[in-house]
Formats: C-alpha cells, sequence, structure tokens
C-alpha cells in the first residue's frame, strides 16, 4: 500500500495533540534558552574572579615592596619616625655627655 504525500496532503490531529506539542515546543525552547543565559553568567562571573585573583596576587606581592605606592599615612609615619629618630640619637649624645662629665 503506497501512501502519497503532496502540498495538498490532509493530515488530521485532534486540536489538543497540536497544542501540547506547541506547548511542549515553547517549554523546550525557553528551557534551553535559560539554560544557556546562566552558562554565559556563570562564565562571565569565572572570568571576573579570575581578574580579580590576578590583580589581588600583583597588590600582595608589590604592595609591600612599595612598587605599587604608599598611603598618604604611610608617608606621615615616616616623616614622625624620622623626626623621632633624629630626637632619639640627640639624646643618646646628651646622655653620653653627661657620662663623660661624671
Amino acid at each position: 500500500m503506497a501512501t502519497k504525500l503532496s502540498e495538498n496532503t490532509e493530515v488530521a490531529l485532534p486540536l489538543r495533540n497540536i497544542i501540547s506539542m506547541v506547548a511542549a515546543a515553547s517549554v523546550a525552547t525557553w528551557a534551553y534558552f535559560g539554560i544557556i543565559e546562566r552558562l554565559n553568567q556563570l562564565e562571565t562571573n569565572i572570568t571576573m574572579m579570575k581578574s580579580d585573583l590576578e590583580q589581588n596576587t600583583e597588590f600582595r606581592i608589590k604592595w609591600p615592596r612599595g612598587e605599587m605606592g604608599a598611603l598618604p599615612d604611610d608617608a606621615k609615619q615616616d616623616l614622625r619616625i624620622e623626626y623621632l629618630q633624629k630626637d632619639v640619637e640627640k639624646l643618646q649624645q646628651l646622655i653620653e655627655e653627661l657620662k663623660e662629665n661624671k
């Protein structure tokens, strides 16, 4: 028994089957694009984390060496320490002079 198909061939399907096929295709398409979007978000997050990690590693190595600058507070502290060192040296000289004079 040969079946001939042409552009005028009619197919009889119940309306509920057609609706369920359209709904299934819609849900499958929505799910596919939802998964693709989630994968893109995760890839973007991983890329951003890698960038942050590289910058953190660079900062962690270069900051203590002074290659990335210093805080203004550090500069103030350095000046204060230098001033105190000069005072201590003067006091030590005075103490030595007093010991010699005794």
